[in-house]
């Protein structure tokens, strides 16, 4: 029951009404019985400094940030870790001693979550999109031992950052999305992962969209795995395609679960919800 002593996290981005974090995030707060409920905060982005320091004054406990704040909110921060360093984002924030804001980024061991029980180790991988997304995807690639990472996306600025971005870890193959070689790499590839929004839960007029289109994925055989990170519609346009190929496919919801399982425990200094509490409440909404 929410009384005067509850305190609360805060979900913070623009938009955030499309959520479904409060929803799995409130069931594992229930079941670890603590004093706390989640609640998403719209914020602008001119708003950011001014809303992350009146959240200091109150009873707010800790913070998850999403889009656009995940780089903005750097600025912000008294303490943050190596991996939010690394991919150059920031997904969880909570009070430290001094009432300063430390942060962390749950999106990589999310990411991995789903893929810990297969043997990726020196396979081949590509990764579909060149945003913030892929940033936390490569990470968690390069984490489970991946010989090769390769990189399709429209953006060439952005293509050519990832790859100074992770030179000193793996040497990245980075190419464009019309480029003759794509075709090879799809046809060789062990495990595909699309970072795009392509797919997502829009206008019924797109609801049969592929990443860059259904010629793109001719030469794709039936022994890959393919990741959408996208869990909204379930299954994407691309998982049912990929399964009608006889693909092993996953979607997005397990890792939305385990980057929030990460954050609980982060708040909590180390306690931990069962992976069922929050995919159950998920599921239920999807």
């Amino acid at each position: 029951m929410i009384s005067s002593k509850t305190s609360f996290i805060a979900l913070i981005g623009n938009p955030v009404s499309h959520s479904l974090s409060p929803i799995m995030q409130n069931a594992a707060l229930q079941y670890l019985g603590l004093d706390l409920i989640y609640i998403a905060l719209p914020c602008k982005e001119q708003d950011l400094e001014l809303v992350l320091n009146s959240l200091k004054k109150i009873n707010c406990k800790g913070l998850n940030i999403t889009i656009p704040h995940k780089e903005k909110v750097f600025d912000l921060c008294s303490e943050i870790s190596p991996i939010a360093k690394q991919v150059k984002a920031i997904n969880t924030l909570k009070l430290n001693s001094e009432k300063e804001w430390s942060a962390t980024n749950t999106d990589v061991e999310g990411f991995i979550y789903p893929l810990k029980t297969i043997n990726l180790s020196k396979k081949n991988s590509v990764v579909l999109g060149s945003g913030g997304a892929a940033r936390s995807v490569i990470q968690g690639l390069i984490n489970l031992n991946l010989s090769t990472i390769s990189v399709i996306s429209r953006n060439k600025s952005s293509l050519n950052e990832l790859r100074k971005n992770f030179e000193s870890q793996i040497q990245l193959q980075v190419i464009l999305n019309d480029d003759n070689l794509a075709e090879n790499l799809i046809q060789e590839a062990d495990l595909i992962v699309n970072t795009t929004p392509v797919g997502m839960k829009t206008t019924k007029n797109e609801k049969n969209k592929l990443p860059y289109g259904k010629v793109f994925w001719r030469s794709l055989k039936s022994q890959t795995i393919v990741y959408d990170l996208i869990y909204n519609p379930a299954p994407t346009p691309l998982l049912k395609f990929c399964s009608n190929k006889g693909c092993n496919t996953i979607d997005g919801s397990e890792m939305l679960v385990a980057q929030g399982m990460k954050s609980i425990s982060f708040w909590t200094d180390g306690l931990e919800v069962p992976f069922h509490i929050m995919n159950d409440a998920l599921k239920k909404c999807l």
